[in-house]
């Protein structure tokens, strides 16, 4: 484990996530010990020593610096934690540095999206709560309610393969668990099949089963994503895959081929059908497959209400 300084942990992007919503991103850790095979971050992605796992020891004193200076010309957007490494580790113990973060945002009263595969999170709901109801949201999402978002990641129900593909992580039976508990809670929390794995956990039977699972745990919404590959080195996501294909799936690696060719992502035509078939059946159990459109409905509904 590196304990390292940083200079800037607040990234703003040149434009806000059409999925997630989120206008910046802050990451406490670099590199992820749940180790997932399928993972971006590793090497080619955010550069060579991304697989190093080391804690930005400093991170929130200097996203009080970065916050007071956007609250003070309220420049409010949703806060994503965390794009590229996972906030609630075995070392978030010892370092503490996601609930520091949550206190700053807090204090500042920015909106934050939560991105995990972690049960951990259930640690933060006092502060999650607190975010919900008093974060200043950007005007043009009022109408989603809530300051805090939580999404809870999947890239198959299954146990065995899950305990291959994200050795690291909680079984997606406790995942479900804690989402229920923020849901609960009445805290925005929904689900994110991303990567679902060609072949492996993308087929009809699978979407279904994993959007009428994230409906009876009562999931507010669905995303659907598929998996990306990247790098040729010995530690980039894309060759330990592959490695993994040759062990258990060695049938499968001429279809990858097929599908990946020469890209990082599969072929447009899988895309949209991915797409396609997982709106298609989100409108079969009655679940929203894009947290805008949760906002919208809430919307229609007070509407209906005042009237």
């Amino acid at each position: 484990m590196n304990r390292i300084q940083v200079k800037t942990v607040l990234n703003k992007h040149k434009r806000r996530d059409a999925w997630f919503l989120d206008d910046y991103s802050v990451n406490p850790y670099v590199g992820c010990s749940f180790n997932c095979l399928y993972c971006y971050v590793k090497e080619s992605k955010y550069g060579k020593n991304a697989g190093n796992l080391s804690a930005k020891i400093n991170a929130p004193e200097v996203l009080k610096e970065q916050l007071r200076r956007r609250a003070k010309k309220k420049e409010y957007g949703i806060i994503a934690i965390s794009s590229s490494t996972e906030l609630y580790m075995n070392i978030e113990r010892k370092f503490n540095l996601t609930r520091e973060i949550l206190q700053v945002i807090l204090k500042y009263k920015f909106p934050v999206h939560i991105l995990t595969k972690s049960t951990a999170v259930l640690r933060d709901i006092d502060l999650l709560k607190e975010i919900d109801e008093k974060a200043n949201l950007p005007e043009d999402l009022n109408r989603i309610g809530h300051g805090t978002i939580i999404s809870f990641s999947f890239s198959t129900l299954d146990e065995n393969l899950a305990k291959i593909v994200e050795p690291g992580a909680p079984k997606p039976k406790e995942r479900l668990q804690a989402l229920q508990k923020c849901i609960e809670e009445g805290l925005l929390t929904g689900i994110c099949f991303i990567p679902v794995l060609p072949f492996l956990s993308d087929s009809e039977e699978n979407l279904d089963e994993m959007i009428k699972t994230a409906k009876d745990y009562g999931a507010n919404f669905v995303l659907v994503g598929a998996l990306t590959l990247f790098g040729e080195k010995a530690t980039d996501c894309k060759t330990r895959y592959f490695k993994f294909l040759e062990k258990y799936y060695p049938e499968l690696i001429p279809k990858y081929e097929a599908l990946f060719k020469k890209s990082f992502q599969p072929a447009k035509r899988y895309q949209k059908s991915l797409e396609e078939r997982a709106k298609r059946i989100c409108d079969k159990y009655g679940v929203k497959n894009r947290i805008i459109d949760v906002a919208i409905s809430n919307t229609s509904s007070s509407l209906k209400m005042s009237t």
